[in-house]
């Protein structure tokens, strides 16, 4: 039931609406085009084993790092539930107006990524294609169903945050994937999702100014129960360890260049004005990143103290 003087969805979208097409037009202006294909060494190709008669996959084929190929996997799975992704924003922020053009122009950028991301792992045989197709499979079987789709707010929020964590998962899966080719490659995928994230900031933005309290409360929710949209994926957990072992995606970049970054732009904890739920909300978020900044000091003091006894023993870091 809507409180007195609380904003519906429908009101919300129709008040931010010119935000929205303010934002589109910025974000066209500096949004560049590239081709997918362009990224692609299309000359490492040659036929996979079946009809074609050609070469089994095996690992030794692989130029990138143990790490680099986990994190690739999962980043493609990600990227594929695309359908599932545009039907939830569709659905929440319609498909008409300025809303309408900026879901189309989302997912036809977002479309981009998961193509240019096979045809890198097929090309240079950077995974096991039959493990990869049957993951695709088991992980777009299932679909997607936004942990924060409560409102339009938490959608919002959602994905303030979670575009920001893309791209950081994204730039250092390149950087430890041990190929430049694979380094450019998701440095051009992380570009579009920095711009992605500022749309969408930008959005949170201008709802705080509309409807603090709703704001910080949809800000509180998503950030204290916050999961990466490639949670279905089979194997999530274990690749996830992983990542964080590698220093793709782990707590301390969680909050250091994930969530923290967006509450200081938009001064999330120094919001005034604010009634008793607002207010409510502003503090147990501010409390939330105390502790979380308590388990990254953690997770930091447990590698470093991993990586002296690897090097007592003479041993590699390998996650």
């Amino acid at each position: 039931m809507t409180r007195p003087g609380e904003w519906t969805d429908v009101r919300l979208i129709h008040a931010l609406e010119e935000v929205v097409e303010r934002e589109l037009n910025r974000h066209l202006a500096v949004a560049k085009d590239w081709m997918p294909h362009e990224y692609v060494p299309w000359s490492d190709g040659r036929n996979f084993d079946g009809p074609l008669g050609g070469e089994p996959w095996d690992l030794s084929q692989s130029k990138v790092t143990d790490v680099g190929r986990t994190a690739l996997v999962v980043n493609l799975l990600t990227e594929d539930n695309l359908p599932s992704y545009h039907r939830e924003i569709a659905n929440i922020f319609g498909q008409n107006g300025a809303w309408g053009t900026w879901v189309h122009r989302w997912t036809a950028e977002e479309g981009r990524h998961g193509i240019v991301l096979r045809d890198y792992l097929l090309t240079t045989r950077a995974v096991d294609p039959v493990e990869l197709e049957n993951f695709r499979m088991s992980h777009m079987s299932e679909g997607y169903d936004s942990d924060n789709s409560h409102s339009m707010l938490h959608s919002v929020a959602y994905v303030a945050f979670q575009e920001l964590a893309t791209r950081i998962s994204h730039r250092n899966t390149g950087r430890e994937s041990g190929d430049p080719v694979c380094d450019r490659l998701l440095a051009r995928i992380a570009t579009d999702e920095n711009l992605h994230m500022v749309f969408y900031r930008n959005l949170l933005r201008a709802a705080f100014e509309l409807a603090p309290d709703q704001t910080m409360c949809a800000v509180r929710d998503v950030v204290t129960r916050f999961r990466m949209p490639g949670h279905g994926i089979p194997g999530f957990e274990r690749a996830a360890a992983r990542m964080a072992l590698g220093g793709i995606y782990n707590l301390r970049i969680h909050h250091d260049e994930v969530i923290q970054p967006v509450l200081r732009y938009l001064k999330v904890l120094e919001v005034p004005g604010l009634g008793p739920e607002g207010l409510k909300a502003q503090d147990e978020l501010g409390l939330f990143m105390d502790g979380l900044d308590a388990e990254a000091r953690t997770f930091d003091e447990r590698m470093a103290a991993r990586a002296a006894r690897l090097a007592a023993r003479g041993q590699k870091i390998v996650p």
